[in-house]
């Protein structure tokens, strides 16, 4: 039973991590800018969800080049096919004619569906998430719980490749995010076998919020907004399994951080000064506390 959840679990994650390459693309521009609609050579992005859901391929951009491909083998000059002049009759193939080359398609051939250039990394996301939910399943078996974190396991993929890309946690993430943990988790916790407590999840989400705005106000160059706000949700779901809890996922998180921080200093890629995206890991910590967290429940 518990290899078939992980299993599902698996399944679940790789699934939703194809969505999130597109989202986190459209997603990846700076605070005064739009969201993202078209891929970057200007073609509008199509499909489900007004363009939110689908590959990282443009199929425009394919049929494009497949056109310009077909252009390049005519050679230059080639306009397509002459005009007829109806007062000149036609005159029948001969054999030079017949052991002669064919000419060149004047038409392009239809691009495959989805067979575009690729506009951003699309093999991490789902194997991150595929493995992440996979732990989780594994971790807290088959509570009720665990229904919560498999919703919340591709938006934290998802938030960690936007603030990675652009140092930036969309408030139309965060703040949903949050909430659907608190309510989610009010609903589990009306199911039976639960492993946690509700009161103690808002609790921990209330505590972490507050100990980062409080960072923030000491140091706004150093801790964004936008890392506040994250902060909420992941004190829900770090406190649903107590105050422990919560002080190892969010420790956690500030020594990945600073790990990695140290190694870009001393490969000379960073100095004292640069900023890092620390929603990535704030997230790991956050997972990591859960980890342990199901495991003890």
């Amino acid at each position: 039973m518990d290899a078939i959840l992980i299993g599902v679990a698996a399944l679940w994650g790789a699934a939703t991590g194809l969505l999130v390459p597109r989202a986190a693309y459209r997603f990846s521009v700076e605070p005064e800018d739009a969201w993202r609609d078209a891929c970057p050579a200007g073609h509008a992005l199509t499909g489900p969800g007004r363009g939110w859901f689908g590959s990282t391929r443009c199929t425009t951009c394919a049929e494009v080049g497949a056109a310009v491909a077909v252009r390049t083998a005519a050679g230059p000059g080639h306009a397509g096919p002459e005009p007829v002049d109806d007062a000149e009759p036609e005159r029948a193939p001969d054999a030079d004619d017949a052991e002669g080359p064919d000419p060149a398609p004047d038409t392009a051939p239809a691009a495959p569906r989805g067979s575009g250039p690729r506009y951003a990394p699309h093999l991490a996301a789902p194997v991150i998430t595929a493995l992440g939910c996979a732990a989780l399943a594994a971790a807290t078996g088959a509570r009720p719980e665990l229904a919560v974190w498999l919703l919340l396991a591709p938006i934290g993929v998802l938030l960690a490749a936007i603030d990675r890309r652009v140092h930036r946690l969309p408030d139309q993430l965060t703040l949903p995010a949050a909430a659907a943990a608190a309510v989610l988790l009010g609903l589990a916790a009306l199911l039976p076998e639960h492993g946690g407590a509700w009161l103690s999840a808002l609790f921990g989400g209330a505590a972490l919020g507050a100990f980062y705005f409080l960072l923030f106000l000491i140091n706004p160059n150093g801790m964004g907004f936008g890392d506040v706000k994250l902060a909420l949700g992941l004190g829900v779901a770090l406190g649903w399994y107590g105050w422990a809890v919560v002080f190892a996922g969010g420790f956690a998180g500030f020594l990945f951080g600073a790990a990695y921080g140290l190694g870009l200093v001393l490969m000379r890629r960073a100095g004292r000064r640069t900023g890092i995206p620390f929603g990535p890991f704030m997230i790991a910590g956050a997972l990591l506390g859960i980890l342990f967290g199901a495991l003890a429940a």
